[in-house]
């Protein structure tokens, strides 16, 4: 798809396509194209050295270098991801999704959020269960979690097998990891963004989604202050797209120079806006 101009490039979901939003899938961005005198992003380079023009650009903060987060202090998540042989949950039902809280048992350390999914929610094979343990770390995940993991599950050996009065849910795989949590982190710890960049964080420890949508809201005032922020939709019979009665201007549709044509005045690197382009 060629490159279009666009006042907000913002990847997002629902209501967007209904009303005119473009995706540019499968296009990674490369760069930042930055005016040096006005210090605002004109536009972002993609993997296929694409230009694509905006007036604002949001990006999750993974994709800074280490030099524009040389300053920031971030806290981590550990995480685990199980397949188990059966529920927590002492049931006849095979079709529930169990939530259990771990409290800390010694000091420093942080309490253990256990979500277990079944297989009815399209996540693991029949037979199995998905589930999925998270926290603030305060070593790495494998010793932040092996000791809930062994409290309420089996290891998978042949001894178990042999053994049909095993109480506990048999551990058929495993995965420890560390993330890390951008959830606070102020815009000013990052170095030298440009003004019209905003930044999004990642995910947090929290069961739901309330920081995002906080987050969500935070920034779509700050670049549409006058409008609504997700209001009701409106009745689908009432919808009148603008492309069935005006037909789209001629500058909506015009292709924009590749990046190969910047001139001397921007700047194309994500990690320090203000060096030359290569």
């Amino acid at each position: 798809m060629s490159p279009v101009n666009r006042n907000l490039f913002l990847p997002s979901e629902g209501m967007c396509a209904v009303f005119g939003g473009i995706y540019c899938l499968r296009h990674s961005v490369q760069c930042l194209v930055v005016d040096k005198e006005s210090r605002k992003c004109k536009a972002i380079i993609d993997q296929f050295g694409q230009r694509i023009i905006s007036k604002h650009f949001l990006v999750e903060d993974s994709y800074f270098s280490e030099n524009t987060c040389s300053h920031v202090q971030y806290r981590q998540i550990s995480r685990a991801v199980l397949i188990t042989d059966r529920s927590v949950l002492k049931t006849d039902s095979d079709q529930q999704i169990s939530i259990l809280t771990v409290p800390a048992e010694e000091p420093g350390t942080f309490a253990v959020r256990v979500i277990e999914l079944c297989s009815s929610t399209m996540t693991c094979m029949k037979g199995t269960y998905l589930v999925h343990l998270t926290c603030t770390s305060s070593k790495t995940a494998r010793e932040d979690l092996e000791p809930v993991v062994q409290k309420l599950f089996t290891p998978y050996t042949e001894t178990e097998i042999e053994n049909e009065e095993v109480e506990k849910p048999r551990l058929l795989w495993a995965l420890y990891f560390n993330m890390r949590d951008s959830s606070d982190i102020s815009r000013s710890s990052y170095n030298d963004l440009p003004s019209n960049v905003y930044v999004c964080s990642g995910p947090d420890c929290s069961l739901g989604s309330d920081n995002a949508v906080k987050q969500a809201e935070t920034l779509f005032h700050q670049i549409c202050p006058n409008e609504d922020f997700c209001p009701p939709p409106p009745n689908p019979e009432d919808i009148i797209l603008d492309g069935d009665s005006v037909q789209p201007e001629a500058s909506e549709s015009s292709a924009i120079p590749e990046a190969n044509s910047e001139t001397p005045r921007e700047s194309a690197n994500l990690g320090n806006p203000e060096e030359p382009s290569e």
